[in-house]
């Protein structure tokens, strides 16, 4: 659990460790809800600055979040093949250890500059603006974001975004978007990954995925795709393209925003 977010909080109780890394539970109290509070205030702050960073060299920085091994990373490779010579692309990558992610994007000609954030569940605000000072943002179209794998935390922390995409691998369940709601009630968009083993799996439905995410309230796209099938990229392709223009269209483009831990607590 992330100690500097605010994910081991829940409604009623706040996990704190002590001096040794000893973690305990206590009733959550008016001074819990004002640290957790004025965590996500100073990264909204933060967000803001990114936001006028992409506006002013016209960027459009995308989110993408998902579960470990959900195939963000692929899809990402996938996409410079398809499009890399029609628009200029970057990517911050986002991991606890090793930069085996940023040096696969590398290899694909893109800039990538890797966040390792050591013990953090998820990026923020500030680790995606220090990160934004190794890019030539002049030289970007759009900008991928891809955040630490966790369906949690990440959903919780604007970076200056224009929208979050969310992976849904096929090997993952389809009832995912019901048990983690607020990482799939953020999603613009939700992608079902690796959807070339839907031939051999039967315990995937994504009618019932999209039931799921349908009764959170989100109206989002959901498009079946997989790295290994170039045919299947076709909307994702459209779906980047047409935010790419209506970012470049409207400078207030957001993403969909999700309740904060503080929210949850204060409540209460």
């Amino acid at each position: 659990m992330c100690e500097h977010c605010g994910c081991a909080a829940t409604p009623n109780v706040v996990h704190v460790s002590d001096a040794k890394g000893t973690v305990s539970a206590k009733a959550a109290d008016a001074v819990s809800v004002e640290l957790l509070t004025g965590i996500l205030d100073e990264n909204d702050h933060a967000a803001a600055h990114n936001r006028e960073h992409f506006a002013r060299h016209g960027v459009l920085a995308v989110n993408v979040m998902s579960s470990p091994g959900s195939g963000k990373t692929s899809l990402l490779e996938a996409t410079i093949d398809t499009i890399g010579e029609k628009h200029r692309m970057a990517v911050i990558e986002g991991d606890l250890e090793t930069e085996n992610d940023a040096k696969r994007i590398r290899a694909k000609g893109v800039p990538a500059v890797q966040i390792t954030t050591g013990s953090a569940c998820h990026l923020d605000a500030h680790m995606v603006h220090d990160a934004l000072h190794a890019l030539d943002l002049d030289n970007v179209d759009i900008l991928f974001i891809e955040n630490v794998g966790n369906l949690v935390c990440p959903a919780s922390f604007d970076l200056g975004q224009h929208a979050n995409v969310t992976l849904l691998a096929v090997t993952e369940g389809d009832d995912k978007p019901a048990k983690y709601p607020v990482m799939f009630r953020a999603s613009d968009l939700v992608l079902l990954s690796k959807a070339d083993l839907l031939d051999v799996l039967d315990d995937f439905s994504p009618d019932r995925a999209t039931d799921c995410v349908r009764a959170l309230a989100n109206p989002a796209e959901i498009v079946p795709v997989s790295a290994r099938r170039s045919e299947t990229l076709a909307p994702w392709i459209a779906w980047l393209e047409a935010r790419l223009a209506a970012c470049r269209d409207d400078e207030a483009l957001r993403p969909r925003t999700a309740q904060s831990p503080a929210g949850l607590v204060a409540a209460e």
